[in-house]
């Protein structure tokens, strides 16, 4: 099992970011599960990230199980400061924000 911790920009997750985080982890085999307030939803799933309804400067979670985990969550990572959706929360408490 492989987690992170984000802090989530100033869109928050909505449309475009939930579905470009959706994408991106489809192509792995590894569950990939998305963590806000205690809530947890399947990453693959579009609707089921929507139904947190993630704001801005948000603190979530992505754990990741099985054996492409590691591989998922440094893709995540990489979608996450690209598209400027969030920055992991060590950076962030460095003063690196998206």
């Amino acid at each position: 099992m492989v987690e992170r911790t984000y802090i989530i920009n100033d869109s928050g997750i909505r449309g475009r970011p939930a579905i470009l985080l959706v994408s991106t982890v489809a192509q792995f085999t590894s569950e990939v599960i998305l963590e806000y307030k205690e809530r947890q939803v399947n990453l693959k799933s579009v609707m089921g990230v929507l139904s947190l309804g993630v704001p801005k400067r948000a603190s979530i979670k992505v754990i990741a199980k099985g054996v492409d985990a590691v591989q998922a969550i440094e893709v995540v990572d990489q979608v996450m400061e690209k598209e400027e959706i969030g920055v992991q929360e060590h950076k962030w408490l460095m003063g690196l924000q998206p």
